[in-house]
């Protein structure tokens, strides 16, 4: 193991597919950067500390792992990292950073703009502006109205601080039960979803993605939700069982979705989500503001300073779980 003096210099291997990361000249002030894409990471690992995956849902590590050697420390700029995950690296010794944390209070503004666009019938109004239509209507209070949020991580939490800060009443779904919570108050095991769920009118799904979370929200959840309930989804679209949510938006078991993230993603060309006049569809974009890349940046290159001077990294990923642990 290299000593934290022997750091003060690392190699650090960048994997990109186009565009370069930002701060990249602070990331040479303080070590020996090799640069490559996918084709060329065996031969840019060899005798390299870091990987720094840019590229972030590249499976080029995995393919390439015979080469990854020397390497002591993977950062990832992504949040979700479970589909990078696979077991030489989970049982390996290599410390393993994401990028939680960087994208919460934005995805969480994403989170509290769905429940505006529902509540206030947003969509309608745009249909109705494109016919010229002038048509009066009432809409509902998001003040008082309750939400159940499934995942009490960085992201989880923000969008429960957004929530109340509007007058909504929150409470969480984790892995385990617990009260006193400082963001939820109440935290709820996320296996008692189908006895809780019908007491709220949205459920926000901000998970990630784990063996224990694929399929979270079945049909027999989505069955146990109130008729008048929406989902929102800026988690991972594998969260939800897609087939059983068209189901229920059809026959209108539950009344709408707000849907960041999709599973098949992107969605194909003529899926029947596309067509509902009950769902509002964007592109997996709910952390990506006009500075978003430059945050990023600045996490790693913060993160490579702690690394060159033997410090304890942030963010690091419990690997057999598959997200960071801390709160």
């Amino acid at each position: 193991m290299t000593t934290a003096a022997q750091r003060t210099r690392p190699v650090v291997t960048v994997l990109y597919r186009q565009a370069l990361p930002p701060r990249l000249a602070e990331i040479e002030d303080i070590a020996n950067v090799r640069l490559t894409t996918a084709d060329g990471l065996a031969e840019a690992l060899d005798g390299a500390d870091v990987l720094y995956q840019w590229h972030s849902f590249s499976p080029a590590l995995r393919e390439n792992w015979g080469a990854a050697k020397s390497v002591q420390w993977v950062h990832v700029s992504a949040a979700g990292v479970s589909q990078l995950l696979f077991d030489e690296l989970i049982g390996s010794d290599i410390v393993y950073t994401n990028s939680r944390g960087v994208l919460s209070r934005a995805i969480a503004e994403f989170a509290l703009g769905f429940v505006l666009d529902m509540a206030k019938d947003a969509q309608t109004s745009f249909r109705l502006q494109q016919q010229h239509r002038w048509q009066h209507r009432v809409t509902r209070k998001i003040q008082g109205q309750s939400a159940l949020v499934v995942g009490t991580g960085s992201i989880g939490r923000e969008i429960a601080r957004l929530f109340r800060a509007v007058g909504m009443e929150v409470s969480g779904a984790g892995r385990t039960h617990r009260s006193g919570d400082d963001d939820f108050h109440q935290i709820h095991s996320s296996k008692d979803l189908t006895r809780i769920v019908g007491d709220y009118d949205y459920l926000m799904l901000a998970a990630p993605l784990t063996a224990e979370t694929r399929g979270l929200v079945s049909a027999d959840v989505l069955a146990a939700m109130s008729p008048t309930a929406r989902l929102i989804n800026v988690g991972r679209g594998e969260l939800v069982d897609t087939t059983a949510l068209t189901d229920a938006l059809a026959s209108g078991s539950i009344a709408g979705a707000a849907l960041d993230v999709v599973d098949p993603e992107p969605l194909p060309d003529g899926h029947i989500l596309w067509g509902m006049d009950n769902v509002i569809i964007t592109p997996h974009m709910s952390g990506d503001t006009q500075d978003y890349l430059d945050d990023l940046g600045q996490l790693f290159v913060d993160n490579l300073r702690r690394f060159c001077h033997g410090e304890p990294l942030e963010n690091v990923v419990d690997k057999a779980l598959g997200f960071v642990t801390a709160s």
